[in-house]
């Protein structure tokens, strides 16, 4: 049989310092990981249950590169991220042995079509319109786990044009990495090639068009995107 169609290509990330890449299967996100970034959205940062929320793969963009100001929005914001490159998968993947899965570490940007996701809020709706959209999901080289350990506690920071907005600590993260893949794995089964990025902390805001966002994870990485 052939395709009726030209299949599309396969979404990759780099590996840091190598020639190989990371063929991404599909982008998970924690929705409201850091106590203080629940409480500027309005929300109590008590110890509930997580939710998740997915990006498309080909909503990638790599570090150094542009990011489109988006349609039919006027309130789009940065949400700088460590992200989790998964390297093994599973159903019910216990705590213990959940960091046996993650392949490596990325810097990534969850930007947000801020006015979006409020009107769906508000009626009850999904979030896509707000969280899905195109070119939402910079991300950098990926850092193999062999390399640099498991990152627990490390400074994440985001600036605009030089002047920082977000600055804390992955270690306040609400749930932990293992914790979130023993979550996400009870919900979805885990593949090869899944990014997860892992939540955002306080600090978020609005970005315009011409200005440059910079940030980064200690031991991690930097990403540089500009808006155009």
């Amino acid at each position: 049989m052939n395709n009726v169609i030209v299949p599309p290509p396969v979404p990759t990330i780099a590996v840091r310092n190598t020639a190989d890449t990371y063929p991404v299967h599909r982008i998970y996100c924690v929705g409201r990981n850091y106590a203080e970034h629940a409480r500027e959205m309005g929300h109590d940062p008590n110890r509930e249950p997580p939710f998740f929320f997915q990006k498309n793969p080909d909503t990638i963009v790599p570090n150094g590169g542009k990011f489109p100001y988006p349609d039919k929005t006027h309130d789009v914001h940065h949400e700088i991220e460590m992200v989790v490159a998964l390297g093994a998968g599973g159903k019910d993947i216990s705590i213990a042995d959940a960091l046996d899965c993650v392949y490596g570490y990325a810097v990534g940007l969850d930007l947000t079509r801020r006015d979006l996701q409020g009107e769906a809020k508000k009626m009850g709706r999904p979030w896509d319109s707000g969280k899905g959209f195109d070119q939402a999901a910079p991300c950098t080289t990926i850092r193999p786990a062999s390399q640099i350990g498991h990152p627990s506690s490390a400074r994440i920071w985001l600036a605009v044009d030089g002047k920082i907005r977000q600055d804390s600590n992955v270690d306040k993260l609400i749930w932990s990495i293992p914790e979130t893949i023993e979550h996400l794995s009870g919900l979805w089964e885990l593949q090869p090639g899944d990014l997860i990025y892992s939540g955002t902390p306080e600090g978020v805001g609005p970005v315009e068009k011409g200005e440059t966002m910079t940030g980064g994870v200690d031991g991690v990485g930097e990403i540089e995107i500009r808006i155009v």
